[in-house]
């Protein structure tokens, strides 16, 4: 028993090792053997791959060169780590390697010691990536990745469950704050990359890609500076004929907050106790915003509005939410009265939504999007 307890003891202790780190906290070594930390290249936009130097996918070494070339000015970095654990495609020295990638391919973006990427001997960078990101399957369409799929499945019949990396050449690509955004396997095209590497390159279309949902706050009251660039940036949303039919109500009084959050639990008592995580009714957000609008008009505005404080309060490192449950209470419960009339929201005018807005305590997933909506007419 006692074993039993220090055994997942020991297990969660790594999960939550692992659930902290991050791709700056890791080291590798260079080719003299020498440490290098992961952290010189923050603010770098990383694509990082295990190569090999006899395999059918070595001639993505020119393809990758391509991409450096063009786009290592704006702030790409391909970390190239050889591998020896695929078909023992990557024989010889980190010398000989070198030599070879030079001479034959003429790459310029930097290179590391022989790593091993899955098993007990896995580089802990690779551990973190893989969790990151799990497999996400070969192209079938590809006669390559049916090859592939079909050896890979004669030795498992489950192999695409696991994350472990499948073969020489998958890749990695990290964002300019590091973030894990994509893992590409050995059969996606390198020319399939280079859209997402625009969108993790260019501040606004990183900003815009990267923003998320965000339902857990740390209990940290946003600066009023910062609830005042968000404010800023939204007022200057688009309006049709500069109407600005919008009014903004940044809540930042904790006693206030505190003060509706009590109406809202004493209504809903069942359903707050069986939240143990509950703080507030604003997914427990430190700080609303309160957008109001015209009765029955000015909501394109008040959307163009919002989207832009949520941009916004993402690219100086907040989260946000844009709620409708908190709204219909507010409206309905009269022993909220006082929260409205606190809002001063003049006639003629009411509450639309609410932003939630707060330092992010999750990291949550792209949910997927159904990209056959879009259309182009040519």
């Amino acid at each position: 028993m006692k074993r039993m307890i220090f055994c997942l003891l020991a297990m969660m202790t790594g999960v939550l090792m692992l659930s902290a780190q991050r791709v700056y906290d890791f080291k590798v070594k260079d080719g003299s053997g020498n440490d290098v930390s992961l952290s010189d290249y923050r603010g770098k936009v990383l694509l990082i791959v295990n190569t090999a130097t006899r395999c059918g996918f070595t001639p993505q070494y020119k393809e990758l060169e391509a991409l450096y070339e063009q786009y290592a000015q704006q702030g790409l970095e391909i970390l190239d780590f050889p591998c020896n654990q695929f078909g023992s495609q990557a024989p010889g020295s980190f010398g000989e390697i070198h030599e070879f990638c030079t001479a034959t391919y003429d790459i310029h973006f930097p290179q590391f010691d022989k790593i091993e990427v899955n098993g007990s001997n896995a580089h802990p960078l690779y551990t973190y990536l893989k969790s990151q990101k799990a497999f996400g399957g070969f192209d079938l369409g590809d006669k390559t990745g049916k090859l592939l799929d079909d050896m890979m499945r004669q030795r498992d019949a489950d192999y695409a469950k696991n994350a472990d990396i499948k073969w020489n050449f998958t890749k990695f690509l990290v964002s300019s704050d590091g973030r894990v955004l994509k893992r590409y396997e050995p059969t996606d095209k390198v020319s399939s990359i280079e859209g997402d590497l625009k969108l993790a390159l260019n501040p606004v279309l990183n900003t815009i890609m990267s923003r998320r949902s965000v339902r857990k706050y740390l209990d940290k009251p946003v600066e009023h500076d910062k609830l005042e660039v968000i404010a800023r940036c939204g007022i200057n949303a688009p309006s049709g004929m500069n109407r600005q039919p919008w009014l903004v109500r940044v809540v930042e009084d904790q006693q206030l907050l505190q003060q509706v959050n009590e109406v809202y639990k004493r209504a809903n008592a069942e359903q707050v106790s069986r939240d143990a995580s509950f703080r507030n009714m604003f997914r427990n957000a430190p700080n609303i915003i309160c957008v109001c609008t015209p009765d029955g008009s000015g909501d394109l505005d008040a959307g163009l509005l919002g989207e832009n404080m949520m941009l916004a309060a993402e690219a100086i490192g907040l989260g946000t939410c844009c709620l409708g449950g908190p709204v219909r209470f507010l409206k309905s419960n009269t022993e909220a009265k006082f929260f409205l009339d606190r809002l001063d929201i003049p006639e003629g005018y009411q509450l639309n939504y609410i932003i939630a807005v707060g330092y992010p305590d999750e990291q949550p997933e792209a949910k997927p999007r159904d990209e056959s909506k879009v259309k182009f007419i040519q």
